[in-house]
């Protein structure tokens, strides 16, 4: 008997966020990534649990990858510092990352990370997403705020390389939400992107992880 032929699997989910009407802040400063309308959707979309206590949202602000990254990594929870019994006392959070262009290493024209950054990388993000995953681990959720960044004339893409080593750490890939930064007036999306933005960049990508199950 022949077998059917394997079908390939659909697409990741992808998401546009528009500013409303009355999302006119200034863009984010760095090391943020994210405007503070998206925030305020973020905690809609997956804080808020019918029925139920909200899940806290903690807010890491990523702005160096260098050993002890965890100690100078600023977390706010919720609008306010956090701290473990803040934590305990409602749950599992949801933890949001964000990101900065200059956490993430410089990669030569159409190629992927170079050998000489790959011992960095090791050091820093692989113990990030692990650490991570020992928090959340049961379905709990990360949220990988980014932005492409330009290295020799050439936008480069950080999130291939986040979401594989998200993967090794036990999480899994859910969605795939582009947030775009700007202002509406009238019928149409004025461009305000960051200050420290490449030239032609507008829009800043946002991953939802799920961790699952545990890991050794």
């Amino acid at each position: 008997m022949t077998k059917p032929p394997k079908t390939a699997k659909p697409p990741l989910p992808t998401t546009l966020w528009l500013p409303g009407p009355h999302d006119t802040e200034p863009p984010p400063a760095a090391p943020a990534v994210l405007p503070a309308w998206a925030i305020d959707k973020i905690r809609t979309e997956f804080t808020h649990r019918p029925g139920r206590t909200h899940a806290p949202l903690l807010r890491l602000a990523i702005g160096d990858t260098e050993p002890g990254m965890d100690a100078r990594t600023p977390c706010v929870a919720d609008g306010g510092p956090s701290d473990d019994t803040h934590v305990s006392s409602r749950g599992k959070p949801v933890i949001l990352a964000e990101l900065h262009p200059a956490t993430l290493p410089a990669t030569e024209p159409h190629s992927l990370y170079g050998a000489h950054d790959q011992g960095a990388m090791d050091d820093s993000w692989p113990g990030f997403f692990h650490r991570a995953h020992r928090l959340l681990r049961g379905n709990g959720l990360l949220l990988l705020a980014a932005r492409q960044r330009r290295d020799a004339d050439q936008l480069t893409d950080p999130l291939g390389l986040l979401v594989a080593y998200a993967r090794t750490a036990g999480f899994r890939y859910l969605q795939h939400i582009v947030i775009v930064h700007g202002h509406p007036v009238g019928d149409r999306i004025v461009p305000a992107p960051p200050d420290d933005a490449p030239p032609g960049l507008i829009h800043s990508d946002l991953l939802v992880l799920r961790a699952e199950g545990s890991r050794p």
